[in-house]
């Protein structure tokens, strides 16, 4: 994994979108979060005036152990169904994609077999995240790995012209990792962090925190050390989108999270690569319960809450709409001086 330089928020940039902002013929402050949305993008992409032509997506699918255990409703192999599926253009996230215009992109990161779809990205590292309630998830080496085939599919889509990101994952079983992150790194209580996921009954969702308890006692992960939190408790698609969000940064493109296995994600950026604090930028507030604790560790603003808990990216993507119409203000309306009003 090799190591990046992420710029710093300009300050400058995000001063200058605030007086733009300050100076045009409407209530000052009246657009609310839309204003702080603007001035955030200002200073991640260090533009007074960014825009966003073009907007990519990219999901990255993995399977894991844990699955086996029945901390999901459905079985594993239903990853690779519904990746067939987004491959074919079914999924919600594709349907909000073609809505707004973006690009989709799947990767095979860790799924259970190798399968031949069309359109689907084969950057494989492993065959399925280990069961980590038995033993570490992934070597270290493989969390690297992982990470950098996100670093390398951010600087693809930036290649391709990509000026704005998010990322979205398929993975049965895949909040299990991400609420040991959860655990380990916000000091929230398994317990408390446990979601229904793919709703689940109540015994079994007691069953999946024991199992995640387990897990954290077992392999002891370091919470100083991101990477090791990563590896043993984490998931392959989860480190992807880790490295998907920093190669982002690192080209200061903005890089929306979506919900909680993105939050996931996003807060292993933030253990490896602190100053990504002030660049990340939330989406909506996921239903399940141990999101927002993320979105404070990671120190991410949110927009919205529509109960979702889809995943796939779907909550980032419903946020592009808002950021086009925001950034539109700087450009397209008349400041109180043109118009000849006096504040």
């Amino acid at each position: 994994m090799e190591r990046l330089i992420i710029p710093q928020f300009s300050h400058k940039a995000a001063q200058a979108a605030q007086a733009r902002l300050d100076s045009l013929a409407k209530v000052p402050g009246s657009l609310g979060a839309l204003e702080d949305l603007v001035i955030r993008l200002a200073g991640i992409t260090d533009k007074e005036c960014p825009s966003f032509p073009k907007k990519a997506v990219v999901l990255f699918a993995a399977d894991h152990d844990i699955a086996l255990k029945g901390v999901s409703a459905t079985g594993q192999e239903v990853t690779e169904i519904q990746v067939r599926n987004f491959c074919g253009g079914g999924g919600t996230i594709n349907a909000f994609c073609r809505n707004m215009g973006a690009s989709f992109t799947a990767v095979d990161v860790a799924m259970k077999r190798d399968v031949e779809i069309e359109g689907l990205v084969h950057r494989k590292v492993m065959y399925a995240a280990r069961d980590f309630s038995e033993g570490p998830a992934m070597t270290r080496e493989q969390a690297e790995a992982c990470i950098q085939v996100g670093i390398d599919m951010a600087r693809d889509q930036a290649a391709k012209g990509a000026t704005l990101l998010a990322a979205g994952e398929m993975g049965i079983g895949n909040t299990s990792p991400s609420t040991a992150i959860t655990a380990v790194l916000t000091g929230m209580s398994v317990e408390e962090a446990t979601g229904i996921g793919s709703i689940i009954p109540p015994e079994r969702l007691r069953m999946k925190a024991e199992l995640i308890k387990k897990g954290i006692g077992l392999n002891r992960p370091d919470p100083a050390d991101a990477l090791d939190v990563l590896a043993k408790v984490g998931g392959p698609e989860i480190g992807a989108m880790a490295g998907f969000m920093l190669g982002g940064l690192s080209l200061r493109i903005p890089v929306i999270i979506d919900g909680f296995i993105a939050g996931a994600a996003a807060a292993i950026a933030v253990g490896l690569y602190p100053e990504a604090r002030e660049l990340l930028i939330g989406s909506h507030i996921s239903y399940e319960p141990g999101h927002m604790a993320l979105m404070k560790y990671v120190g991410a603003p949110t927009f919205y809450n529509l109960g979702m808990r889809l995943g796939e990216g779907t909550g980032a993507v419903l946020l592009f709409p808002h950021i086009d119409a925001a950034v539109r203000i700087l450009t397209e309306m008349p400041t109180l001086k043109e118009l000849d009003i006096v504040r």
